[in-house]
């Protein structure tokens, strides 16, 4: 359930000298229920590799596969939530939730237990009914991913869920996320600029150079983590505040600032 597996994708955008280079020769294996995270600088393509995923771009050459089936369009098998929560401003938050699963033609019955069971999995009960203007940023959020996860997919693609938050939000999200997948795990391949959001909340985070994007090194954070027993600890600063952790984020920054325009032809 949920392997994604990168063989050789490379993806130019154009033809000829205008054409852009944007990812090269990327090989990339996620297992099932392993949480990845993207790092590395704008324009190195991360999203691209998101998008090729979901299906929404196709690669120039190489193949991306999930559970070992060529991806070529969108499917029901992945799920994905964006920086912006994309909610119709005319549906309820339970309308909202429902939206994939009217596609999917299900009976009512069904829909509203589902819907009732995501609404409980992301703490929304209280504010089913509610218009997605009378909502924070938070939880708004919190709605596109209850949408996401209704469908029950067996991968979720997360392209800087949490970009557009402020910063407590933020934190309460990243929290919020932990607990999730703790609760009901998923496949996720995570897109984020931040250092500090990959390292915690990911089993290995993949960093990438400049464009045209490669994957530069993978960081093993799951043997720190269940070494250093960061799943007992509750508190997203006291993680921080913890050596290995530090040790973890500085490695990643040093590799990210080694990857200088000046560095890239």
């Amino acid at each position: 359930m949920g392997s994604i597996r990168f063989d050789k994708v490379n993806k130019v955008f154009g033809t000829g000298k205008a054409g852009l280079n944007a990812l090269e020769d990327i090989d990339l294996e996620i297992g099932e229920k392993e949480f990845v995270a993207i790092v590395g600088p704008s324009g190195c393509g991360k999203t691209t590799c998101l998008r090729i995923v979901a299906g929404f771009e196709r690669p120039t050459s190489g193949a991306v596969s999930v559970n070992g089936k060529p991806v070529g369009s969108p499917g029901p098998d992945r799920a994905v939530v964006f920086q912006h929560f994309a909610l119709f401003p005319w549906k309820s938050v339970r309308e909202n939730i429902d939206l994939g699963l009217r596609n999917k033609r299900l009976a009512k019955a069904k829909r509203d237990a589902l819907i009732a069971d995501a609404l409980k999995l992301m703490n929304l009960e209280s504010h089913a009914d509610a218009f997605p203007h009378q909502l924070s940023g938070g939880m708004q959020q919190r709605v596109a991913i209850a949408r996401a996860y209704v469908l029950d997919p067996e991968v979720l693609l997360m392209d800087e869920p949490f970009g557009a938050l402020d910063a407590q939000t933020r934190v309460t999200m990243q929290e919020e996320l932990v607990r999730l997948t703790r609760v009901n795990p998923r496949t996720v391949l995570f897109i984020t600029h931040s250092v500090e959001e990959a390292v915690y909340l990911a089993d290995r985070v993949a960093v990438m150079t400049r464009r045209p994007g490669r994957i530069k090194e993978m960081i093993d954070v799951k043997t720190i983590r269940n070494a250093e027993r960061w799943n007992t600890i509750q508190r997203i600063e006291d993680v921080m505040d913890l050596e290995s952790f530090i040790h973890l984020r500085t490695h990643i920054w040093k590799s990210l600032r080694e990857e200088k325009p000046e560095d890239r032809h």
